[in-house]
């Protein structure tokens, strides 16, 4: 009943009152509900799954709210480490935290600010990101909050605190019940002794990763019943022995990670009458000793190692063994009625056992394969399911980490990931990730982004909603929610089968919302990597790229690209923008990419970046942006031509893959001639050849390319020349292994000695370089290129046939544009386009846990940078409407320029031209069309009849100018039934 009813049945009667208020509900129901009339258990509902910022929002939109908001039962725990926690925020949130029983913080600045929230019945403080807490700090908490029982410090390392702050904690804490600490390096015997004297309920110790503790001083805490030394150094067990006796009530100990060794294990289980559970996981002496045979001969107690099973341990505590063991822990959740001293014990297992298992695959040590097959993977799932919020989280961040086994190549192990797979834990890791406490949808979101690099596991992933659950936490407001949940996206978008999922889910929109929302943030440079780099990955697919443009992916990467001065959102950036651009004709998004205020000149500035993947990719963009006419008149004004050439001059100090962008953005900018003579003129030529005669084929073909269009230009011919040009090209055009390397050479050497270079050749130049000597080695060399593909039998075949292009059907005849592409200006493809790449982002970690982080990966499989980068070729096509477009030197030009060839005296640069056009003219050629029409226009028809008539030209130039003479017919035929 809400509060206006409970007021007018006051004046009214109850049973008149609840009819007038059931009728009228019922009416809203029809209609728009009324908030203001839900019953008071129903709003405090809906405010306990908000936090704590959220909830104070909502609390002031009106009067009742506001009262209902500060409910007693709303602020008895809060959690504050997905938020900055400063004194003044604190102080706002004083009035609502008179009964907050329970505290979550992260780092230092909320430890010094946590004083103003005025919490003195504050029971449980837990402390994440404690490296920077120090006595102080610590000090002026315990000292504030006298009520404490329970104090944890972990899982990272408190170094700056010392055995002065754990005095001051015993002595202002007499009621402290549980202590957990990490990473101090030296507990003294004063500090212990404190803890013994002024602390007689504390029960639950912790002194885990220290470097330094006084065993002896520890025998003298007679109350702990629970007691954890795990991974810290220099404990002398045989101490331990003989001084611990005096713990009558220890009743758990952990030594996980120690340097325990077999007999020590013995004797604590042999003469410890209290001590039932003893964990000693990944402790290399026990695990190393062939001779220790851990069994369950110590009258009732038990032993958890990683030689043990564990499960039937854990059930061995138990009276009823007859149940299922792997399910335990489940089993026991389950119970209606409880010990309470065993449920105390399993506890305590529960915790301990995860935060070894986290520990544990941090450090990733070797020989433990089976371990995490057979126990620790079943172990993991059954801590997802646990009462404990942190075990939870914990379990969810193991996950996350044990599964990776590389971090730098951010590689997984294939058979754990499909482990977890196939006992149902995507199913769990998603429920959490459905959860309305954001610690918990943070690892779990981590978990499944590591976990969807394996391709079977992406794939459970999808089919269980996971894209959609992602999608939604992408738009918390929580960064660490939004960073995993992208990073999740980004791994997912690496498959081909999920990209048009992902976009059917509006994710797309939610990344690209990602970008603006978080932009400009300190500190959430994790959240703008992911988010870009799943928009990389998702504009490489034909279908989703134009979801990426429509949502406004264009100007948030271009923004990125401008703005942020982290390498990782800056090489995700490019690398979505190139593959936004590397779609040719089938969409504007070229264009729109190079239209978009100040993205070219980002692109620019970027290439001079010191970081190799950057640049890398900021070239590659480059590249794929100079397809488009406009764009390569606006990279060159906006620095790009001497960016570019710069970077191709040291080209010895950079890596492959910026070594072929690089010459392949010169070959896209030189289509155009103005930028052709811009490139001559900076000093690219000199710096090209070198690239020409790199070993690596991607290389050479490229920067082959960019010669071919450089040599088009007389001026740069002779500067090809006169840099020693002329045995680079000639050796790739005889040894390249690849085809159009080899022709794109040869090409370059007619264009260079086809009696145009003789115009701008001086005196000087003639005596410094022989041109003469280089002419007669070019021709030789074309004329041993166009004789390898020149088979007797076809040629006589092609020349009895009346069939059209009979040559094409020897398949040495033809160049292999399937391949490799030639240049735009010449062949069917504008020019080689850069390559789509998908890869996962390296994850940046911000200091949350120690875990192995998913190098978002761009193969299949892959982890955030990409495990590898998935390389796909894009094929750029030009319709006819571009070529309208092309103002500084049109096609037509140098289809001109090898018809004019075919009337050159010298019968080798006839053949040559003859070729050439042959390779652009084949029928089903996406050009082909296209040269045809230029070809009539430059008059080719009666050139190519008189070379095919010719009794004195060579056989090989006459075959290929009559088999053109058949393809333009039947291009013209074909062409003529497409207009009908």
């Amino acid at each position: 009943m809400s509060r206006r009813v409970r007021r007018r049945v006051g004046r009214r009667g109850t049973a008149e009152v609840e009819g007038q208020e059931v009728e009228r509900l019922n009416s809203d129901m029809k209609g728009v509900l009324d908030w203001t009339r839900l019953p008071d258990d129903t709003v405090i509902q809906l405010f306990s799954c908000l936090n704590y910022r959220d909830r104070a929002s909502l609390s002031s939109t009106c009067r009742t709210w506001r009262v209902l908001g500060k409910s007693q039962c709303l602020w008895q725990v809060l959690d504050l480490r997905p938020h900055k926690c400063d004194a003044s925020a604190a102080t706002s949130l004083a009035s609502r935290c008179v009964y907050l029983q329970k505290l979550r913080f992260r780092g230092s600045e909320p430890a010094d600010a946590i004083i103003n929230l005025q919490a003195r019945s504050l029971r449980q403080i837990s402390v994440d990101g404690c490296q920077k807490i120090t006595d102080a700090s610590l000090s002026v908490l315990a000292a504030r909050h006298e009520a404490l029982e329970c104090l944890q410090l972990e899982p990272d390392l408190c170094e700056m605190i010392s055995s002065e702050a754990l005095k001051s904690i015993a002595i202002c804490c007499p009621r402290l019940q549980k202590l957990r600490l990490t990473g101090i390096q030296e507990i003294g015997a004063d500090a212990i002794n404190a803890l013994a004297k002024y602390c007689p309920n504390l029960m639950d110790i912790g002194f885990i990763d220290c470097r330094k503790v006084d065993e002896i001083a520890i025998g003298n805490i007679i109350s702990v019943r629970f007691l954890s030394v795990a991974g810290t150094c220099n404990i002398r067990w045989g101490m331990v022995l003989q001084h611990w006796k005096k713990l009558r009530h220890l009743t758990g100990l952990d030594v996980c990670r120690t340097d325990i060794t077999p007999n020590a294990v013995s004797g604590l289980l042999k003469s410890w009458h209290s001590l039932k559970v003893l964990c000693a996981l990944n402790c290399q002496a026990l695990e190393e000793d062939a001779t220790f045979v851990p069994g369950n001969n110590y009258k009732g107690k038990v032993l958890f190692a990683v030689s043990t099973d564990n499960f039937k341990g854990v059930a061995s505590l138990f009276d009823d063994t007859t149940k299922n063991e792997r399910n335990v822990f489940l089993n026991w959740r389950n119970m209606n009625i409880k010990d309470r001293k065993l449920d105390e014990v399993v506890k305590w297992l529960e915790w301990t056992l995860c935060y070894a298992l986290l520990r544990i695959s941090e450090s990733n040590p070797p020989g433990l394969d089976k371990f995490w097959l057979n126990q620790g993977t079943s172990l993991l799932l059954s801590f997802l399911q646990s009462e404990d919020e942190e075990v939870q989280e914990r379990a969810a961040t193991t996950l996350a980490t044990f599964v990776v086994i590389d971090d730098e190549n951010a590689s997984i192990d294939p058979r754990r990931a499909e482990a977890v797979t196939r006992v149902g834990g995507i199913r769990l890791l998603l429920n959490l990730a459905r959860s309305w406490q954001e610690g918990l949808q943070a690892e779990a979101a981590k978990a499944i982004a590591n976990l969807s690099v394996n391709a079977y596991v992406a794939k459970a992933v999808a089919e269980e909603g996971g894209i959609n659950i992602l999608t939604n936490l992408a738009s918390s407001m929580n960064r660490m929610v939004a960073e995993e949940a992208a990073g999740g996206l980004w791994n997912l978008s690496v498959g081909e089968e999920h990209k048009i999922a992902i976009a059917e889910a509006a994710a797309v929109k939610a990344l690209v919302d990602l970008i603006f929302k978080w932009s400009g943030i300190a500190g959430a440079e994790g959240v703008l990597e992911r988010a870009a780099g799943a928009l990389a990955n998702l504009a490489a697919d034909d279908k989703c790229t134009m979801e990426v443009a429509s949502a406004g992916g264009v100007p948030a990467l271009v923004t990125l690209a401008r703005g942020c001065k982290v390498k990782g959102v800056q090489e995700q950036a490019a690398r979505a923008l190139a593959n936004l651009a590397a779609h040719g004709d089938s969409n504007s998004n070229n264009a729109a990419v190079g239209q978009e205020a100040g993205a070219l000149e980002a692109l620019v500035q970027l290439t001079r970046s010191s970081h190799d993947g950057v640049r890398q990719e900021a070239v590659g963009a480059l590249w794929n942006l100079s397809f488009d006419d406009r764009n390569r008149e606006a990279i060159a004004a906006a620095g790009g031509v001497e960016a570019l050439v710069s970077l191709a001059r040291s080209y010895s100090n950079v890596s492959r893959g910026l070594q072929e962008r690089v010459a392949g953005a010169l070959w896209g900018l030189s289509v155009s001639e103005a930028n052709s003579i811009a490139i001559g003129q900076e000093g690219g030529v000199a710096p090209l050849i070198s690239l020409a005669k790199s070993d690596a084929e991607d290389v050479h073909e490229t920067a082959a390319g960019a010669l071919w269009n450089l040599a088009f230009n007389p001026g740069n011919a002779l500067r090809i020349v006169e840099e020693g040009g002329v045995p680079a090209l000639v050796h790739l055009c005889s040894s390249s292994a690849s085809k159009m390397a080899r022709f794109m050479s040869a090409l370059a050497l007619a264009y260079m000695f086809d009696g145009r270079l003789d115009l701008v050749a001086t005196e000087s130049t003639s005596k410094s370089v022989s041109l003469d000597a280089s002419r007669r080695l070019a021709l030789i060399h074309i004329e041993a290129f166009i004789l390898s593909f020149s088979n007797p039998q076809a040629f006589s075949a092609a020349a009895a046939s009346s069939a059209t292009a009979a040559l094409t059907q020897n398949p040495s005849a033809k160049i292999n544009s399937n391949t490799t592409k030639t240049n735009s200006n010449h062949s069917e493809d504008q020019f080689k386009p850069q390559p789509a790449i998908e890869h996962h982002h390296r994850r940046t970690e911000d200091g949350d846990w120690n875990h192995r982080s998913s190098r978002p990966q761009t193969d299949r499989p892959r982890i955030p940078k990409g495990i590898t980068n998935k390389t796909r070729m894009r094929n750029l096509e030009n319709p006819k409407e571009e070529f309208k477009h092309q103002r500084e030197r049109p096609r037509g030009a140098e289809i001109g320029r090898f018809v004019s060839m075919l009337r050159y005296p010298s019968s080798i640069l006839k053949t040559c031209a003859a070729f050439a056009l042959l390779q652009f003219t084949m029928p089903g050629g996406r050009h082909a069309q296209h040269h045809v029409s230029l070809l009539q226009n430059a008059g080719a028809s009666r050139v190519l009849r008189a070379a095919a008539a010719a009794t004195g030209g060579p056989l090989e130039a006459k075959i290929f100018a009559r088999i053109l003479l058949r393809n333009l017919e039947q291009n013209l035929r074909e062409s003529s039934l497409k207009s009908c």
